[in-house]
């Protein structure tokens, strides 16, 4: 099932994904569950496709969980997660411009998986990680890689203003083998699978949740295959999971 949030007749509202129409919920089914309320919207009349989650807390990231990423980053997959922090602030949607700070002269893309929780996550045993997962989306965790090398440290490089869109829909199933691509200006640039991850999605919840409590409406971002590389302004970025959805994007400098 693919649930949107979205724009429509000046208010903002979810809906399931039936074919060409979004079926109207009665509110955030995170919290209010899947009641509708009887109506249809055409996708062709909904006003904008909406970041399908604002993390109420916190973006919680994996860093070289792909080997060939960390391989062409200059090293090797660490032997546990690697968490940083990006903040919710940094989230943008569907179509929504990436936005190039000043302060750097290199900024990247990086698609990935992104898990977004669906219950109060602590010590969560990776077994069970199943149960505190509502959904799955895109993201795109661009960073500014000229900052990270410089700074020691990835607060600054990856949480900038728009360095986290997030889309098109959640979608509540996935499959554990889908691929994941990235397209700049429609040149293929990543090609990977969720496969591939070093430490998969319940390794990471079971690890994150030992650290953070998650909270309802939390992302998780799993990390990102080889073949990153800098975005300039005019580009638009697509990072596509199968059977999740493409997430594009623009790139604008800042003014």
């Amino acid at each position: 099932m693919k649930i949107a949030r979205f724009s429509h007749d000046g208010s903002i509202s979810f809906g399931i994904v039936d074919e060409d129409a979004l079926v109207v919920l009665a509110g955030d089914p995170m919290f209010a569950g899947f009641e509708t309320t009887g109506e249809r919207v055409p996708l062709g009349k909904v006003g904008a496709l909406l970041a399908p989650v604002i993390p109420r807390s916190k973006v919680v990231a994996v860093g070289k969980n792909y080997r060939d990423h960390a391989a062409e980053m200059g090293g090797e997959a660490p032997g546990e997660p690697l968490l940083f922090l990006k903040p919710n602030t940094a989230v943008i949607g569907l179509g929504d411009a990436i936005i190039l700070p000043p302060q750097s002269k290199q900024v990247e893309f990086e698609g990935e998986l992104a898990v977004v929780i669906g219950t109060i996550a602590k010590n969560v045993a990776a077994a069970d990680a199943h149960e505190y997962i509502f959904g799955y989306t895109v993201a795109n965790d661009i960073t500014a890689r000229d900052l990270q090398k410089s700074d020691g440290q990835w607060a600054r490089a990856k949480g900038f203003d728009t360095f986290c869109p997030l889309g098109p829909v959640i979608e509540t199933e996935l499959n554990p083998d889908a691929a994941i691509r990235t397209r700049v200006n429609g040149e293929l640039k990543q090609d990977g699978r969720i496969s591939d991850m070093v430490h998969d999605v319940p390794s990471i919840i079971e690890y994150a949740s030992s650290v953070f409590t998650l909270l309802p409406g939390d992302v998780v971002l799993t990390g990102t295959p080889a073949g990153v590389g800098p975005i300039v302004a005019g580009d638009t970025v697509e990072v596509e999971i199968e059977g999740v959805g493409s997430l594009v994007n623009p790139v604008r400098a800042a003014k």
